[in-house]
């Protein structure tokens, strides 16, 4: 059972942040070979949403107000840690980014930076393809946008 947590930066405790970082950290730096400033000030300005099965955050999104990295609501940094791939956790997840964005800021259109692999599974959660593909990080990308 996935214990759903969602707080402002303000809110997480020293673990929770550390183990937010770590994760990030080793899935974008480390697991696909990313080098950039993982933090980028954008976290102050975020919700941040995660799924813990004991005492490991399995899952985890950043929630992005409008006119921090769009003019749009914004989620990024989702993962779904290796282990727990494959059992339809990524859903769950979006949907709870999804709903927390809708109760923070009513109603709002959504746009995110996909990587391009993931398009269809974007597309089953109601978003659409609003760009040309482009390199991000040397990783195809899209642009996608839900609208509210």
């Amino acid at each position: 059972m996935i214990n759903w947590r969602i707080k402002r930066f303000d809110e997480l405790n020293s673990m929770e942040l550390y183990k937010i970082l770590q994760l990030r950290i080793n899935i974008f730096m480390l697991e696909q070979n990313c080098l950039y400033p993982e933090c980028d000030d954008k976290d102050f300005h975020a919700k941040h949403l995660f799924g813990m099965d004991e005492n490991e955050i399995i899952a985890y999104a950043r929630l992005l107000p409008p006119g921090v990295s769009y003019p749009d609501a914004s989620i990024g940094r989702v993962i779904i840690t290796t282990k727990y791939r494959g059992q339809k956790i990524g859903y769950q997840l979006m949907n709870k980014a999804i709903e927390g964005i809708h109760s923070e800021f009513t109603p709002i259109d959504i746009r995110i930076s996909a990587q391009a692999h993931l398009q269809k599974f974007y597309e089953n959660l109601g978003f659409n393809c609003v760009s040309e593909p482009y390199l991000e990080d040397d990783i195809p990308h899209i642009e996608m946008l839900l609208k509210a």
